[in-house]
């Protein structure tokens, strides 16, 4: 099975890292869920404003990293717990790994259910590969570059809507970004008739966009290891993201914004206001 139709990607094995990605989510979200349901018993740190950590996000980080460095060595590794030491020499690698060992700590910790494990895999700059595992629903929602995005073994396709009235749209909001940047956007989807929801993990919420349970999902800042899988899974759906990867985005971090191809236009004129329509 070729995933990916590129002379570039003659010499990866793409296969093997995709049923690797898979494995691995499973397994880590596996080892997580143990430790959410004692999580009263984790030490936590807060890095800053929304922003903790607990043993667990460092300890599942390790398992997916091992598996990593054992299967493929010559491999770029990107995690959420460990990007504070990556320099911009990471750029140059063909194939990098970015991991949120557990996207949505917050829920982890406070002891709801929307948090999960992401693993994408970038191949030559270009996103190739995604796993996002559910550990509280068992659902794996995963994807490759030209083999189509699925949650366990069924297809899926982003939601058809054509307006932010027929559905339900995911947002995500962080104070790197200040609130007058983002509530002109609530309020134009507010007043054209829509509605949206915030669960604390844009990993997950990209892969309810893949499956056309949201109509699409937008945050004004979001790191690559929280959207990279996602990015790959609403692609592989049929659905549009904007250039995450635009100007450094690996490191730094961008907006992100999908939405199946008919609404994503609409989503952004609601993003960018007024002077999107021209």
């Amino acid at each position: 099975m070729t995933v990916i139709e590129s002379p570039t990607l003659a010499s990866i094995d793409l296969d093997a890292r995709y049923a690797l990605a898979c494995k691995i989510a499973k397994e880590a979200g596996e080892r997580a869920v143990q430790m959410f349901r004692n999580r009263a018993a984790l030490e936590v740190e807060h890095k800053g404003l929304q922003d903790v950590v607990s043993i667990a996000d460092r300890e599942v980080e390790g398992i997916v990293r091992k598996y990593v460095n054992e299967a493929f060595p010559d491999d770029a590794f990107l995690g959420e717990e460990s990007a504070g030491g990556v320099s911009d020499a990471l750029l140059g690698e063909r194939v990098i790994w970015v991991v949120d060992p557990i996207d949505g700590t917050s829920c982890f910790l406070n002891g709801m259910y929307a948090w999960c494990v992401s693993i994408g895999i970038l191949v030559d700059g270009e996103p190739a590969v995604g796993a996002v595992f559910d550990p509280n629903s068992g659902e794996l929602f995963h994807a490759a570059r030209g083999h189509g995005a699925f949650v366990d073994a069924v297809p899926l396709n982003a939601n058809p809507a054509r307006a932010v009235r027929d559905g339900v749209l995911g947002v995500g909001f962080s104070h790197r970004v200040k609130p007058e940047a983002f509530v002109p956007f609530l309020d134009r989807l507010l007043r054209d008739g829509g509605m949206f929801i915030r669960n604390g993990s844009g990993a997950l919420m990209m892969a309810y966009v893949a499956a056309g349970r949201l109509i699409g999902y937008y945050e004004p800042h979001i790191n690559s290891w929280d959207c990279l899988a996602g990015i790959v899974l609403v692609r592989e759906a049929g659905g549009t993201v904007n250039d995450f990867f635009a100007n450094d985005g690996l490191l730094r971090g961008n907006p992100i914004m999908a939405a199946g191809q008919a609404l994503y236009p609409v989503l952004t004129t609601l993003v960018d206001g007024p002077a999107a329509q021209g």
